[in-house]
């Protein structure tokens, strides 16, 4: 029998990965062949997913642009131990991998409320948005060992747990069930200065429909998601890179705010 060679390949770049955030050393170059296909990126992640030790407590959702088979999103998951509480304002500090690559984005914080049926495999947005039960505002943290990581596409952020280093919670969104989010102007400065400026009118179907791809997509992949779990919806004003050092503000409807720095994992 021939050696499965795509599994091999998916087991070394995941070992790699994992040992590397672990040891919060960088990776100069890619650890093995790139993924092929968006299923062979899924390979490698759940790998991961399977050395690492820390609990799952959300998943981030990014865009894919162009889309890769009419696919225009991907995930990854967000670990507990890097999901900080700045509901009160607090101003905290946020790890990215220095001689890696680091990124901040201001993003909508959905929680789920109620766990989704892992047999549907299809929602309307309607249904996607009835099992969440909070909105957040927040600003996840985009960091990889690899360098290059946004530079050879979608498979390789997928394949090292879609490129998320954490995630700071803010304010509960109030009016997010009677508004619409898409009409909420955001912005984003670093070290002063306002580099990004927004709505969610821009980002497909919305923060609801970055639940809806979710849903269907962990489904499709065996993976149940749980009451209390996070999702960071995509980056509003786009990925922002970040250097350690900086200070990163954001807001929300010109009334919510979040902010935090950036150091060295």
């Amino acid at each position: 029998m021939q050696p499965d060679v795509t599994t091999d390949n998916s087991r070394s770049i995941a070992d790699a990965f994992v040992a590397a955030r672990r040891d919060g050393i960088a990776l100069p170059d890619y650890p093995g062949d790139v993924p092929a296909t968006l299923a062979d990126a899924y390979r490698v992640q759940d790998h991961a997913l399977s050395l690492a030790s820390g609990t799952v407590a959300g998943w981030k959702v990014g865009r894919i642009n162009p889309p890769i088979d009419g696919i225009d999103r991907l995930s990854g998951p967000i670990f507990a131990d890097q999901v900080i509480d700045a509901q009160n304002g607090d101003i905290v500090a946020m790890p990215i991998f220095a001689e890696g690559f680091g990124a901040a984005e201001a993003e909508f914080l959905l929680r789920i409320g109620t766990a989704p049926d892992p047999a549907k495999t299809a929602y309307t947005i309607d249904e996607a948005r009835a099992l969440i039960d909070a909105v957040h505002v927040g600003i996840e943290i985009a960091s990889s060992p690899f360098p290059g990581i946004n530079a050879l596409g979608a498979t390789v952020t997928i394949s090292d747990f879609g490129n998320n280093n954490g995630l700071v919670v803010g304010a509960e969104a109030e009016g997010w069930r009677e508004g619409d989010l898409n009409d909420w102007r955001v912005t984003l400065s670093v070290n002063g200065e306002q580099i990004g400026d927004a709505t969610t009118a821009t980002m497909l179907d919305g923060p609801f429909g970055a639940a809806r791809f979710l849903f269907e997509h962990m489904a499709a992949r065996g993976i149940a998601l749980t009451a209390g779990q996070w999702i960071s919806t995509g980056a509003v004003t786009g990925v922002h890179p970040v250097a350690v050092g900086d200070r990163v503000d954001t807001s929300f409807d010109g009334r919510f705010a979040v902010a935090c720095t950036i150091k060295a994992r």
